[in-house]
C-alpha cells in the first residue's frame, strides 16, 4: 500500500485507476483497507473540486416526486388545486410558506431546500 494525498488531476486519475483494480478486494485485507482509504481520499477530492450544487426547490420537488412515483395530480390538495400545482411546477408562481410546510411533511424535503431562491419563467 503506497497511498499519497491526491493533490492534482493526475493524482486523481491514478487513484481512480488503482481503485478500479482493487475495488472488489475482501474486507480486512491489505487491499481492502487500501480501497477504503482510497475511496475516502477520492471522495474528498471530488467534493472539493467537483461540487454538486443542490437543486433548486422546484427541481427538488420533481426529483422527489419521481423517486416516489408521484404525478403532478398527487400534489393537488398538498399545495393547492390542479391549476396551482401546475403554476408552481411550471415556475409561474412562487412557493408560499404554507406550501413549503406541506411539501416538507408530504415529500420529506428539507424546508431549507424549499425556501431557496429560484427564478420564475416569464409569462
Amino acid at each position: 500500500m503506497n497511498l499519497r494525498p491526491i493533490k492534482n488531476e493526475k493524482d486523481y486519475r491514478n487513484a481512480l485507476e488503482r481503485l478500479e483494480v482493487i475495488f472488489d478486494a475482501a474486507v480486512d485485507t491489505k487491499e481492502g483497507d487500501e480501497a477504503e482509504i482510497l475511496s475516502l481520499m477520492i471522495e474528498n477530492y471530488e467534493n472539493e473540486h467537483y461540487p454538486i450544487d443542490a437543486p433548486d426547490p422546484i427541481e427538488a420537488i420533481k426529483i422527489r416526486m419521481e423517486e416516489l412515483n408521484m404525478r403532478q395530480k398527487d400534489l393537488v390538495g398538498v399545495i393547492g388545486g390542479k391549476s396551482r400545482v401546475s403554476e408552481i411546477l411550471n415556475r409561474k408562481k412562487k412557493l408560499t410558506v404554507d406550501m413549503v410546510r406541506e411539501l416538507e411533511r408530504v415529500l420529506h424535503i428539507s424546508a431549507s431546500v424549499l425556501v431557496s431562491n429560484y427564478k420564475l419563467l416569464n409569462k
